[in-house]
């Protein structure tokens, strides 16, 4: 930032007792609470927030200096303000992925192409975006989601939103840009799924490994990754996969 941006030191000082204002009433609304859900607590947690971040922001400006202190970002969810008895639902999923093995990748989309006489023409199998369009063509998300590092995949972050709504869409409405409409206040719960929570998951890791469920019940395509298998042989190989 250059010099004529940059806060004055009087600017930073008022932010700062600013800070210390809110902080006050943050305390006092929270001894006078009247329940759970008191509004005058949630207001002033809001106020004693946005004072801490402008200070926060102030402060690196000025002096190229932070807090310790996290600052709730932008990403929260607000209240939920959508109606008390939906008669209607979205569910909006994303989930990330890297493709970590592309040979195995497209092993798996090549028993795809042969058991499926209705497959795209020859060769789709032998790219990744080939491959990928022949597996989530064939494969539920969910199952993908599952069985993940069979088809060479690794896993990223993922996030799932129920959402309210008053009443259905009409069909094919939001087909073309299904995000965009999306109204934080109607969300009615949020799961999500990401690398920087996996220190609170590291004691189940190893039963998820050994597990009945677990990759050891999974079959091993190391050895058949350059192996030719007749038609009959992949179809049922592919049905008992599946």
């Amino acid at each position: 930032m250059s010099d004529a941006a940059q806060p004055t030191a009087a600017e930073v000082r008022a932010a700062a007792e600013a800070v210390k204002t809110a902080l006050d009433r943050h305390l006092a609304a929270v001894e006078r609470r009247s329940g759970e859900e008191d509004p005058a607590v949630y207001d002033a947690f809001n106020e004693l927030a946005a004072a801490a971040e402008a200070y926060d922001e102030l402060l690196y400006d000025r002096y190229d200096e932070v807090t310790p202190f996290e600052i709730p970002g932008e990403d929260t969810l607000p209240p939920y303000t959508g109606p008390e008895e939906p008669s209607a639902l979205s569910v909006l999923i994303r989930r990330d992925y890297a493709v970590a093995e592309p040979q195995r990748l497209m092993a798996q989309a090549r028993r795809v192409e042969a058991a499926d006489e209705d497959a795209p023409g020859a060769g789709a199998s032998g790219t990744v975006h080939g491959a990928l369009g022949l597996l989530f063509g064939e494969f539920e998300p969910d199952e993908i989601a599952s069985r993940h590092k069979e088809f060479g995949l690794e896993e990223g972050d993922s996030t799932l939103w129920v959402t309210a709504a008053d009443e259905s869409a009409e069909p094919g409405e939001w087909l073309e840009a299904p995000f965009e409409q999306v109204d934080p206040e109607r969300v009615v719960c949020r799961f999500d799924v990401s690398a920087v929570f996996d220190e609170e998951f590291d004691d189940g890791d190893d039963d998820e490994d050994e597990g009945e469920d677990g990759e050891a019940d999974l079959p091993d395509l190391d050895e058949d990754l350059d192996t030719d298998l007749d038609e009959d042989g992949e179809s049922a190989r592919l049905e008992a996969d599946r």
